[in-house]
């Protein structure tokens, strides 16, 4: 397997020799999911309560675990794909696939096509497996958990047995947990991807990029956009610039006493990552940002650090919400707080810790807990009035992708703690 290089980056050149190439990704991703599939699919199952899962797609409406336990270089569910997961009484896992089409050592094949139906077979297997508790991908909270379709759901129940209907049972938080829950070897290899972004990123805060006066932020952001795909890595939302003047001058040209703000991110080895990060355009008599502006970066960091102490195991998003604000409120910050889960999709599965226009709490995903060896993007600001800079706050939006494992919360690849300078 090729080796995946995590470290500082310290040049354009070695940034794009660290992205792998399309074969070379596919041996780290396969290798990744069969050790999930082998340690990880049956651990969960059993603490969720399920002796059987099925997942069922179609192509072009895949459902969104589909994808995750399928091997590279699949792209679709190919006509109807069904798989079928058993523990077996060793707590290993029979993993079988109702397809026309083979998956290697990944899946083994029970369906001939010529001699029986799809579901029929599907049906009869089940009842030789007798499972007494069997997983659904149907949900009202989770997306996740909601890609049973309803055709796909009438073909289900009218083809099984009826007892084995009554044991069917929503496996939304199998479906999450599944989703959020990182393998030891990606969690090895995350750092290296955030890295990536962190170089991107730092590259386009250059004069490389920006000629101050001229380049506009909709310039920057399409640089961005463009390197990403350059690199080959997939943008999973378009790269946004903005800019804060502390003169007030409007429009989108960058210029002399900007605070701009980026927030990117892309998809590689089926890892996300989401980041934002803050420049500071100098004037020509300055050296460096001024010092209320250092400072307020600071408060930021500070709020960071009071979401990090908050996040404990077993704790649900809207408690790590609720007591993150009221301890960064006490200590005179005005801050505001929206984290996400990050992994195998960009707003991913897990507990969500506020949204932006839901400082209050979100119901459903929000009472979902923490559990270890997960990740997030810790997305959050704080606004505060600054000598020099009107009677508008200035906003100090960051997000930095970052672990948690071992009951503590780390980052994947540092955090910013001072400002970018053109």
């Amino acid at each position: 397997m090729p080796d995946i290089n995590i470290g500082p980056i310290d040049s354009s050149d070695e940034l794009r020799s660290r992205v792998l190439s399309l074969r070379a990704r596919m041996e780290v991703r396969n290798k990744w999911l069969k050790e999930r599939l082998e340690t990880l699919l049956p651990r969960l199952m059993i603490e969720e309560g399920f002796d059987s899962w099925i997942v069922i797609a179609r192509e072009y409406n895949e459902d969104p675990v589909i994808m995750s336990l399928l091997p590279d270089p699949q792209l679709s569910a190919r006509r109807r794909t069904i798989l079928l997961y058993t523990l077996k009484p060793d707590g290993t896992l029979e993993r079988l696939i109702f397809t026309r089409f083979g998956m290697g050592d990944f899946y083994k094949s029970t369906w001939d096509p010529d001699k029986e139906e799809q579901y029929l077979c599907l049906a009869g297997t089940i009842m030789e497996r007798d499972p007494k508790r069997i997983g659904i991908n149907i949900s009202k909270t989770w997306a996740f958990g909601d890609g049973l379709t309803h055709t796909e759901y009438l073909e289900l129940v009218n083809t099984l047995d009826a007892k084995y209907v009554e044991r069917l049972s929503s496996a939304e938080r199998l479906c999450v947990r599944w989703l959020e829950t990182r393998s030891p070897a990606e969690i090895t290899a995350y750092p290296g991807v955030v890295e990536i972004m962190h170089a991107i990123i730092a590259e386009a805060y250059s004069p490389r990029v920006i000629h101050v006066g001229i380049t506009t932020t909709d310039d920057v952001a399409w640089w961005v956009r463009q390197r990403i795909q350059d690199l080959g890595l997939y943008s999973w939302f378009p790269p946004t610039i903005d800019r804060q003047n502390c003169d007030g001058v409007k429009g989108n040209v960058i210029m002399p006493g900007d605070l701009l703000h980026c927030d990117t991110g892309f998809y590689y080895l089926g890892l996300a990552t989401d980041v934002q990060r803050l420049c500071y355009v100098r004037k020509p008599d300055e050296q460096d940002a001024p010092e209320a502006l250092k400072g307020a970066l600071a408060e930021g960091n500070r709020l960071q650090d009071i979401h990090a102490e908050e996040m404990v195991k077993g704790k649900t998003g809207n408690e790590i919400l609720k007591m993150t604000l009221e301890k960064a409120k006490a200590e005179g910050l005005n801050p505001s707080v929206y984290t996400h889960p990050i992994g195998i999709h960009g707003h991913a599965a897990g507990p969500i810790i506020g949204l932006w226009d839901r400082q209050q709490g979100v119901p459903g995903a929000g009472d979902f807990e923490l559990h270890d060896d997960t990740c997030y993007s810790i997305e959050l600001n704080i606004k505060k009035k600054l000598p020099g800079w009107g009677d508008t706050d200035v906003r100090i939006p960051l997000e930095e992708d970052a672990i948690f494992t071992g009951g503590k919360l780390r980052w994947l690849s540092g955090r910013q703690t001072k400002l970018h300078i053109i």
